[in-house]
């Protein structure tokens, strides 16, 4: 028995995605630049970064469907990532590359089916585990960005912006509190 299979992926992806696109909009323009540390992405680069990361296992499983990650060229692959994600973009077509990169990612995850998902790709030898089933590895797309959008979540804040999920939260224990009283 199946409970978490490809449509359920591709749906809690789009919601992932569509609260990063939210954090993207109420973000100002003129913030895009900022940076929490001198090391660290830009709030442009970040939702770059957030934006292409489906690409990797797109690669893997869909372009190429690996079975080994033995012999696979990660150094290569990270380059030609971190040098995209630094390219100057407006706040506009950030946004817009968020929503279409999304919609394209849930679009293929919608299309997998169970027995793909369950498939195992093997890690170089040495590595821990030895492998993952497909589902674990494309799974990671939807939990690295929460990753990311928690710190963007924290930028927010040093920011003075409060995020829109505490808004939302703040809104229903509001209305909640209300009722109460006038019952």
């Amino acid at each position: 028995m199946t409970y978490y299979g490809a449509k359920e992926l591709a749906d809690s992806f789009r919601t992932v995605r569509k609260n990063t696109l939210i954090i993207a909009e109420d973000i100002p323009e003129e913030k895009y630049s900022y940076r929490a540390a001198p090391e660290l992405r830009s709030v442009a680069e970040m939702l770059a970064h957030i934006s292409s990361a489906s690409g990797l296992q797109e690669r893997i499983h869909g372009t190429e469907r690996l079975t080994t990650l033995d012999g696979f060229d990660f150094p290569s692959f990270m380059t030609q990532a971190l040098a995209e994600e630094k390219k100057p973009r407006s706040k506009a077509a950030i946004i817009e590359m968020l929503r279409k990169d999304g919609e394209r990612f849930a679009k293929w995850l919608d299309g997998l089916k169970d027995d793909f998902l369950a498939e195992r790709v093997a890690f170089p030898a040495g590595m821990t585990p030895p492998s993952k089933m497909r589902f674990e590895m494309i799974l990671g797309v939807k939990e690295h960005e929460m990753h990311h959008r928690g710190q963007l979540m924290l930028i927010e804040r040093m920011m003075g912006i409060v995020p829109h999920l505490t808004r939302d939260m703040q809104a229903r224990i509001a209305q909640m509190t209300q009722s109460k009283a006038t019952a």
